[in-house]
């Protein structure tokens, strides 16, 4: 019997136990107003999240000419492109009940890696892309080694490299952005440029119906949400991740091997920072030290509204993806109708919050009927 079929098992005669419980607790009916009150909760909480999104691209279509253009949804999906990969890894180490704070600061070595191997080091595309995607697996399996050998908690583990990671990446040129024709510490003068296929990474527009109308980023970010997906939910290794993020200790008992599926997620997630950073220097043209400033909470942000998409109540991939989607929306609307800068991280602090409330309090108001 495999180690995936024991854990549905355990789990299968836990809410089995549960279920008998519940029954013998309560009466043998139920009110007609009590299954009304909540189908009605299930409703809201399934799919009320959506419905507020469908109410905010009315909303912002109706008040702001252009929102609704062609091009606005393929700005939209832009903005979001490189949020949403950081997003989708920071769901991987939530899938096995961790979480990652180095996501921000592993892109941003990312980009700053790049450049300097392009501009300053004079290196070609092919050579900056492997050395990232290296160096992102590498935080990965230290973040891994720290919690799961080390036994530091993931919070302190991953702020640890956090921290080691923003000031490693500004010691090279002293905390200035990467850019041809700067001056470096020792006196040198940078000659290197970005290659034109570096550039197309962040830059190019594919034609559909409308010539130049997708960025290559989002391709990306479909491309690896697609792929996230298929390995959270269609196959055994990702089944048995969920079943360590519900219950470590029934996964272990069962044979799981817990600490290779819990370096491997911060692996994942290390890599997707990568490759976010990649596109984000591509996008740029330049090593900018404070590029990635945003890029942990808006991630973050994505990661935990997909908990409200469909109900789900827990990390996945569609859901991940919906929440960027749904931030970048959100802030092309507040851009386009003039809202001042400022204002944008506390809207986004609100949404948040409802979509916790949509996930965790209506889900338990509506279980304990």
């Amino acid at each position: 019997m495999s180690s995936e079929t024991r854990v549905q098992e355990s789990s299968a005669n836990m809410q089995g136990a549960k279920e008998t419980h519940d029954s013998n607790g309560s009466t043998a009916g139920t009110a007609p107003g009590h299954r009304h009150k909540r189908t009605l909760n299930e409703l809201v909480i399934r799919y009320g999240f959506l419905v507020l999104m469908a109410g905010l691209l009315v909303f912002f279509s109706l008040a702001t000419e252009g929102f609704a253009s062609p091009y606005s949804a393929v700005f939209i999906f832009q903005s979001v492109a490189i949020t949403g990969i950081l997003a989708l890894g920071v769901t991987a180490t939530l899938v096995v009940d961790g979480f990652d704070l180095s996501i921000g600061s592993t892109a941003t070595s990312a980009l700053m890696l790049s450049s300097y191997i392009l501009v300053v080091m004079e290196m070609n595309t092919f050579v900056a892309v492997v050395a990232c995607l290296i160096m992102g697996a590498l935080v990965g399996l230290i973040n891994g080694f720290l919690i799961v050998k080390m036994r530091v908690p993931d919070l302190l583990a991953t702020l640890g490299m956090m921290f080691l990671l923003i000031g490693l990446q500004r010691i090279p040129t002293e905390g200035r952005s990467i850019s041809t024709g700067m001056t470096l510490p020792d006196g040198r003068v940078t000659t290197g440029v970005f290659p034109p296929e570096f550039l197309a990474l962040g830059r190019y527009r594919l034609d559909f119906f409308i010539p130049n109308l997708i960025p290559v980023s989002v391709i990306v970010l479909l491309v690896i949400g697609v792929l996230v997906w298929g390995f959270m939910e269609l196959t055994r290794h990702g089944r048995l991740m969920y079943a360590i993020g519900s219950n470590e200790r029934a996964a272990s008992l069962a044979g799981t091997n817990v600490n290779r599926y819990k370096v491997l997620a911060y692996m994942i997630s290390g890599v997707l920072a990568s490759v976010g950073g990649l596109l984000l220097a591509a996008r740029l043209g330049r090593g900018d030290i404070a590029s990635g400033n945003n890029l942990l909470l808006d991630s973050v942000a994505a990661a935990l509204i997909g908990f409200a998409v469909l109900g789900a109540a827990k990390p996945n991939a569609f859901g991940t993806i919906i929440g960027a989607l749904f931030i970048g929306i959100l802030l092309q609307g507040l851009t386009m109708m003039n809202a001042p800068y400022y204002t944008q991280d506390f809207v986004k602090g609100a949404v948040l919050v409802v979509a916790l409330v949509f996930t965790f309090a209506l889900s338990r108001r509506g279980g304990a009927h």
